[in-house]
């Protein structure tokens, strides 16, 4: 049993390293999505060891990394913990949004939960992906309720619908990285005649069944990091990110756009699998300018997917002044952004050759 341990404890601290390598093969970017599950199995493995195994060099040596690993995503975790710090939810008197953002998974075929799920929640705005041919015909019926769309309907698990109760200023589609995979970029007004641009956006994850690497989810995400830094509006990102709030490139997207991760003092509210509670991570992430005010942040019912739906509900006040949010600002380093510009010529040079045809 004493060896078990040890040996536990090697496979763990292997898996922890892994991250901090700037390889992007999934081999090395996986582990990043269990840190949660990999600091609960350190504890054990830990505790483990102490009780059945030798007290050696080799023990001391794994007991020592994995103690100091074990503190690593403590530290790490703790800003997603409701004890980092007091929200701020921005003026009273402002009239609030409420956005859903859902993986609908493209072969679930349960449409009217779905739509009793919306017609329930009544978002002002709501946002399908991975939604097809079959999803938009599901949908055209809510349209009389949300009659400002933008769809982009595709069977490569990639397709994106967005609908919506207020009318678009101006609404575009980018595709970044790669002519399949899509972004939304919407600029509206709230009740209160405030100016804000909402994005939506699902690059693929690199895992052994889809994408080699991360190179196309990391060139996407910065791409529109970038592109909302360029915009300087009141800007919120939502959607599948295929990554996790503390990974290396949410960071990145979060210097380069100069938005707050919307998580931060709120909960890991992982997202995925909604089937697997033990394999859960938050991929599915919000971020937000210091001028919008999450009024709440929360997981909404499963409606069959992989995934839970995303429910924000916030304001915008371009004139407001929080202390709060603004010390969440992280600026970028001019060697983040020469590798920000690397990430994203990487992202656009790869040639996919496992995603279907759009």
């Amino acid at each position: 049993m004493g060896t078990f341990f040890l040996a536990f404890s090697a496979g763990l601290i292997i898996l922890s390293i892994l991250p901090f390598s700037k390889n992007q093969h999934w081999f090395f970017r996986v582990p990043e999505f269990l840190k949660i599950q990999l600091l609960s199995f350190q504890i054990i493995a830990l505790l483990g060891m102490f009780v059945f195994s030798n007290k050696t060099s080799w023990f001391w040596l794994l007991a020592g990394t994995q103690t100091a690993l074990i503190i690593y995503h403590i530290y790490i975790l703790a800003r997603f913990t409701k004890f980092y710090k007091t929200q701020d939810y921005g003026p009273k008197q402002a009239k609030t949004l409420k956005v859903i953002s859902t993986n609908i998974y493209q072969y679930n075929q349960d449409f009217e939960r779905f739509k009793t799920f919306i017609k329930k929640e009544n978002p002002d705005l709501f946002i399908t992906i991975e939604s097809n041919s079959d999803w938009e015909k599901a949908m055209r019926d809510l349209e009389q309720s949300y009659p400002h769309t933008q769809k982009i309907t595709l069977e490569n698990t990639y397709g994106m619908h967005l609908y919506s109760k207020l009318p678009f200023e101006k609404v575009n589609t980018h595709y970044f990285v790669a002519n399949d995979i899509p972004s939304i970029e919407a600029h509206l007004k709230t009740k209160d005649g405030e100016d804000f641009v909402l994005f939506s956006v699902h690059p693929p994850p690199p895992s052994p069944t889809e994408e080699d690497t991360s190179k196309e989810r990391d060139g996407d995400l910065l791409s529109i990091a970038k592109r909302v830094k360029e915009l300087n509006k009141p800007t919120m990102v939502i959607g599948d990110f295929n990554t996790v709030a503390w990974s290396k490139i949410a960071a990145l997207f979060r210097k380069n756009s100069g938005l707050i991760d919307g998580r931060t003092g709120r909960g890991i509210l992982s997202t995925y699998h909604a089937k697997y509670w033990f394999f859960r991570a938050p991929l599915d992430l919000v971020f937000h300018s210091t001028t919008i005010f999450l009024k709440e942040l929360k997981l909404l019912e499963h409606i069959g997917s992989d995934h839970f739906p995303i429910c924000c509900i916030f304001c915008v006040d371009s004139n407001a002044y929080s202390f709060t949010q603004k010390k969440e600002v992280e600026h970028i380093s001019s060697e983040e952004k020469d590798e920000t510009n690397a990430l994203i010529q990487d992202g656009k040079d790869e040639i996919n050759t496992n995603r279907m045809a759009p």
